[in-house]
């Protein structure tokens, strides 16, 4: 029985064996192979990579054995990190240009977890596209497609070296020295070779890949998973980089601070001129107010998915998530690649950018990290409606009101701060942040939102009994 969970709102993702095996997966290759066929041309080509995790080789095969069946020639681009088969989407490959890409990968997620990020015609395939896509795989799951693993082999790899070094040769031999930890993900199928032919002075952390993440997690959102790395900036390494286990998403860390993915994005913006620049609901109003008076913030919803879209759609630099997601419009392609994200870091420091005083000139607020309420998958979109509904006649003790941002949930602008409560698109919680210019009033913001989802919570039981 295939599970309609695993199809998710940015990504299909689930645990190989039990919800990923040969039968679902052939039918993911099968039948997103007929889509890209209905969206592309009578011979259309995909490009597949695949993380570290050890059970990516095996699913794809599965995947290329449906691709097969659906008349969809494979590309095979190997274990890669995820800048790489996007990137690879937008190549020439002997006269062959493919027209969809699918990487192989659990990103963050324990070990026991794959899934595949999905795009056709360099554009996203996710929320409605892959529910239908579910669907049909569902109504269809009998269907028995036979192996047929033959494709033709690509090197994406150095394509992408030979890229990003020419792009980034005004670094070569810059000596300032720093750390890399890639946490035994991808970012190292590329990351040190192009470190090294820019005479970079680097130290590296779990370079080599192992899907078994034997030395922590792959999630450098998670404080926890940087303790080696700030051990290393206790010596000569003045800064430091962590990857995800696809390396789609950074951390970046100074001796003094951990910078967040929409402070990165306002030290972008400071370089540019006239910067537009799209950021989640999660971002700071910091970098919403700075980037406003030197060109256009736009604020939108938040997932890798959404944001690459609305970064086209407005033509903007780049886009940033809290998380360390960051999309370079400017100079590169709009995607997601932590890899690429790291020179222009180095561009900034390189340059004279000194990060830790750009951070301190920043007005002082206070912020908490994500709080996640725990509710169901059937009622977190339904709370956050009943949220809006109370707001329009609040408690006589809320906060002053000042507007509310629904492109997201419900951001709350209060007169010192602000407070964030969305339904998370892929598990079954709520996610809120709070900020203010103080950690008096953050706090009181959170005890107040927490009530009115208590209220929330309340109203909608009674009604459903």
């Amino acid at each position: 029985m295939i599970k309609k969970s695993i199809f998710r709102e940015y990504d299909i993702r689930g645990i190989v064996d039990q919800e990923l095996n040969e039968q679902s997966v052939k039918l993911i290759g099968y039948y997103l192979g007929l889509e890209v066929k209905k969206r592309t041309n009578e011979k259309p080509y995909v490009v597949i990579g695949y993380d570290a995790r050890t059970h990516s080789p095996l699913l794809f095969e599965y995947l290329t054995s449906g691709f097969n069946k659906a008349g969809v020639k494979v590309l095979g681009i190997g274990l890669v990190a995820t800048g790489v088969n996007y990137f690879a989407s937008y190549q020439e490959f002997n006269g062959i240009r493919p027209n969809a890409s699918v990487m192989i990968t659990g990103s963050h997620n324990p070990s026991e977890y794959n899934g595949f990020k999905i795009t056709i015609n360099n554009k996203p395939f996710f929320a409605d596209d892959i529910y239908k896509l579910g669907d049909e795989i569902i109504k269809n799951q009998d269907l028995k497609i036979e192996d047929h693993k033959q494709y033709e082999k690509i090197n994406a790899k150095a394509l992408y070296i030979n890229y990003m070094v020419n792009e980034f040769k005004d670094l070569k031999g810059f000596d300032v020295p720093f750390a890399i930890d890639c946490g035994n993900g991808v970012a190292n199928t590329v990351l040190c070779e192009i470190l090294d032919k820019l005479e970079l002075n680097y130290e590296g952390l779990y370079c080599k890949p192992d899907g078994t993440f034997p030395n922590h997690h792959p999630d450098p959102s998670v404080e926890e998973n940087l303790k080696d790395l700030q051990e290393v900036l206790k010596g000569d390494a003045k800064f430091g980089f962590a990857y995800d286990g696809d390396a789609d998403r950074i951390a970046f860390l100074t001796k003094k601070y951990n910078v967040k993915g929409d402070i990165l994005a306002l030290l972008f913006a400071k370089t540019m001129k006239n910067p537009i620049v799209v950021g989640e609901v999660k971002c700071t109003q910091v970098m919403y107010d700075l980037i406003n008076e030197m060109g256009k913030a736009i604020m939108y919803k938040t997932g890798h998915s959404n944001l690459k879209v609305k970064l086209k759609e407005v033509n903007a630099h780049l886009a940033a998530e809290v998380s360390g997601h960051i999309f370079f419009n400017d100079r590169f392609f709009g995607f997601d690649d932590a890899v690429y994200v790291t020179f222009r870091i180095l561009e900034l420091l390189k340059n004279g950018m000194n990060i830790d005083k750009e951070i301190e000139k920043l007005p002082k607020t206070y912020s908490t990290e994500e709080i996640k309420v725990k509710t169901t998958e059937d009622e977190k979109f339904a709370l956050v409606n009943k949220i809006k509904e109370l707001l329009e006649n609040p408690p006589a003790t809320f906060p002053k009101i000042v507007d509310i941002i629904d492109v997201d949930g419900v951001r709350i602008n209060f007169r010192h701060g602000w407070g964030l409560v969305r339904a998370s698109n892929t598990t079954p919680v709520l996610v809120t942040r709070f900020e203010s210019t103080d950690e008096k009033t953050a706090v009181e913001y959170e005890e107040e939102v927490n009530k009115l989802i208590q209220q929330a919570k309340d109203e909608l039981s009674n009604t459903s009994n």
